[in-house]
């Protein structure tokens, strides 16, 4: 059986997910963790990256497409993350996404 490309297992994980293929599946999340999505210039994701490595445990980032991340954190360091995408939003002409939180 030959290996499926990465569009298909994509779409598979999608459709198994019940999203339409194509379509970014939400990180799954523990209890007390929430997500931030933040979008940035595709060029900035690796500086991005290495800032939340730095912070030690701040957040984990999954990068959906592009600019488009998505930032998990324990809900103990929702302040911490909120304050760093503040300073992306000015420094880097960052967007958080209007649906960004849920816990």
């Amino acid at each position: 059986m030959p290996v499926p490309r990465a569009p298909e297992v994509i779409a598979e994980v999608a459709s198994s997910a019940g999203a339409s293929p194509g379509r970014a599946v939400a990180p799954l999340l523990g209890e007390g963790m929430f997500v931030r999505r933040v979008r940035i210039e595709a060029r900035e994701v690796v500086f991005l990256k290495g800032v939340i490595e730095a912070s030690e445990g701040l957040a984990c980032v999954f990068a959906e497409r592009g600019g488009d991340l998505t930032l998990a954190a324990p809900c103990g360091r929702e302040r911490e993350v909120d304050e760093l995408i503040a300073d992306l939003c000015r420094e880097l002409g960052a967007r958080l996404d209007a649906d960004a939180a849920s816990a």
